[in-house]
């Protein structure tokens, strides 16, 4: 029994298969976490569009802030993760800072976990 205070585990996330869709994707980034705080980029709020256009996979994300020292490993696992899902074709992860990321974006879950 899960209590909705803990955190959900993402590492053994089952992704399923058939034609690819947006939720796989976000499924598939849920894998990739901010080392610094340990939460995956769904529910921290740093993903803020994920779109198909045929097999290729476009994903507009934000990080915590531009001075993020984990931001280019985040931005390669997401990248890994997405390419690592059966019927991609081409990979494009967007960095963007409008609007910019704040705290309001975490989950409301995740939110209540960490005391905001």
């Amino acid at each position: 029994m899960t209590d909705d205070t803990t955190p959900p585990q993402d590492d053994d996330l089952e992704i399923p298969t058939g034609d690819l869709s947006e939720d796989q994707v976000r499924l598939a980034l849920r894998r990739v976490k901010d080392p610094e705080i340990g939460l995956n980029i769904v529910d921290l709020g740093l993903i803020y569009e994920v779109s198909l256009d045929g097999a290729d996979v476009n994903v507009d994300m934000s990080l915590t802030s531009p001075g993020c020292p984990a931001g280019p490993q985040i931005l390669h696992d997401a990248e890994e993760q997405i390419r690592a899902l059966p019927g991609v074709g081409g990979v494009n992860v967007n960095l963007v800072w409008s609007p910019p990321w704040t705290p309001e974006r975490i989950e409301p879950r995740v939110r209540a976990y960490l005391g905001f």
